[in-house]
């Protein structure tokens, strides 16, 4: 049996999205208007540099963006993903899915739409 050919990488995977720091970002602000900067990062369990660049690099794609404002005496920062980072989230998504289709064993299809066991 002859192994199938390699395809090409999906155009539709956003390569800004794809690392997984970033990908659990967007993820996690979807369902919401916003985040707490701080419950991001105990979510994920990074330190605030770790983030601080990952929305940084969110940010200069436009898929984000970070609201400061004061907060007692201390600044308290928001996340929120803009509707163009909504648009590469769910392409991004998509495009994850179709390539998990072809892990099926019928290789077209998952257990969710009924393709798969």
């Amino acid at each position: 049996m002859t192994p199938p050919e390699p395809t090409a990488p999906d155009p539709a995977l956003d390569a800004v999205i794809h690392p997984v720091n970033r990908l659990q970002i967007c993820s996690m602000l979807a369902p919401v208007e916003s985040l707490a900067f701080s419950a991001v990062r105990d979510a994920l369990g990074v330190s605030d540099s770790v983030l601080s660049k990952q929305v940084r690099i969110l940010q200069e794609a436009g898929y984000v963006t970070l609201h400061k404002e004061p907060f007692n005496s201390r600044v308290r920062a928001w996340i929120a993903l803009t509707p163009t980072g909504r648009t590469a989230l769910t392409g991004h998504l998509e495009a994850l899915r179709r390539i998990a289709d072809l892990a099926s064993p019928s290789g077209t299809g998952t257990a969710a739409d009924g393709g798969g066991s």
